[in-house]
């Protein structure tokens, strides 16, 4: 490999979106960016772009992802630099700001919309074929996107999740490991919380933007996942930890009493199922969680 070597001709071809919720997340943001940017692609005919939505952050979390895309850009006008000074015939183009599409991109919503609210702004923004989530303080290994991309085309599916790892607030893996199935449907899913917002992945060759669109509820990332399986069919799992998930202090997801009511509200208010079938899942519901957890 040389230092005049220019993207692909056809690295535009098949685009990834990846969507970030962002509010007052200045401590990990950066990192969680790190992870991503640091995603190797399968095949030149793949492109990346990111987009971070900020909820109304009160912190400096704007900044520092202005800071993070300045700083990319400055070091890839070092690179041009370089290349022009070596005499390359063609002079690599890309930058996270200016490029088209895209790398990195900064929404902002115009008032406060929580979690759901954020993802679908993103949603709307995003071009991508393949459409993929990631929470603003967790962190993906270097394979995740090549894997599962590859990992739905062999198995044709329009929506995957993946296996993931807790880690502590410093990011660091706790060797507590959770276990996906091989598929899941709709059912299934009602049992089994086990699809992490930020393993998901969709096809959307296969879906419509309505099709994911994240509703106004409590675990509305939870109650989205039994949407798009009851109404589009099974998902496929991918039985590898390709993320890690940081519990941090304070977090939302830590109040295990407000998630256990919230996925009760969920089967009685938003599922409207039968109390005796609301209990029956829920057992299987709770076992679960504690297992995933200890």
């Amino acid at each position: 490999m040389t230092g005049c070597e220019a993207p692909g001709k056809d690295s535009a071809d098949i685009l990834v979106s990846v969507i970030i919720p962002v509010y007052n997340s200045s401590s990990f943001i950066a990192e969680t960016l790190d992870s991503i940017v640091e995603q190797k692609l399968p095949g030149s005919g793949m492109r990346l772009e990111i987009i971070a939505v900020d909820d109304g952050s009160t912190d400096d979390s704007v900044d520092v992802i202005r800071d993070y895309v300045n700083n990319k850009n400055r070091k890839e006008r070092e690179k041009r630099k370089r290349e022009a000074e070596a005499g390359c015939e063609e002079i690599s183009a890309e930058s996270y700001v200016n490029s088209k599409p895209p790398v990195i991109r900064i929404l902002e919503n115009d008032r406060k919309k929580g979690a759901a609210g954020a993802r679908n702004t993103g949603i709307a923004a995003a071009g991508g074929r393949y459409m993929a989530f990631i929470d603003s303080d967790d962190i993906w290994v270097k394979d995740k996107l090549s894997g599962q991309i590859a990992f739905m085309q062999e198995k044709g599916c329009a929506f995957s999740f993946t296996g993931y790892e807790f880690a502590d607030e410093e990011g660091r893996g706790t060797g507590k490991i959770v276990r996906v199935p091989d598929v899941i449907s709709y059912r299934q899913a009602l049992k089994n919380t086990t699809i992490f917002t930020s393993t998901v992945m969709f096809d959307m060759e296969r879906l419509e933007k309505e099709d994911i669109l994240f509703p106004f509820v409590e675990s509305e990332d939870t109650a989205n996942w039994w949407k798009v399986l009851k109404n589009k069919g099974d998902a496929c799992g991918l039985d590898k930890p390709l993320t890690l998930y940081r519990r941090s202090a304070g977090t939302l997801s830590s109040n295990k009493m407000t998630a256990v009511r919230r996925i009760w509200r969920l089967y009685r208010r938003v599922e409207k199922l039968s109390l005796p079938y609301s209990i029956y899942c829920f057992c299987w519901y709770a076992l679960r969680a504690v297992k995933r957890r200890v």
